[in-house]
């Protein structure tokens, strides 16, 4: 079963973070971003927040379980979604924890390197 996007909605308002929480649709489900960085999936209408020391200390009952099979255990947050005060604390304290991510090269300027680099082509054969 994929995420339903008014759930998606839901844990938006719930968050209350506003425009700083993004979520981006991948393979039927979501990932969450606070300040570029994926802090949490969303799948089967359920938020898994990544492993990280500070949420794991946030946390009441700490519930490890993969996001979807063969996915590392992140956090499965249950009875968090209902406290906007505690929900906001987990994501901002996970985005503190995650490191920037690595920037990503320029289409533009990877497709003229990999044809200044591709060998000469010979002309067809009449």
């Amino acid at each position: 079963m994929a995420t339903d996007a008014d759930f998606i909605d839901y844990v938006h308002a719930q968050a209350g973070l506003g425009a700083a929480l993004a979520s981006k649709k991948m393979f039927g489900e979501y990932a969450l971003y606070l300040d570029d960085k994926v802090v949490a999936l969303v799948c089967d209408n359920q938020v898994f927040l990544k492993p990280t020391a500070p949420g794991r200390g946030l946390l009441h009952e700490v519930i490890e379980q993969p996001p979807y099979p063969g996915a590392k255990p992140h956090y499965l947050l249950a009875d968090a979604l209902e406290d906007t005060d505690a929900l906001q604390r987990l994501l901002r304290a996970t985005a503190d924890a995650l490191p920037l991510p690595k920037p990503k090269a320029k289409q533009a300027s990877a497709k003229k390197a990999a044809a200044k680099n591709a060998p000469a082509r010979k002309p067809p054969r009449s």
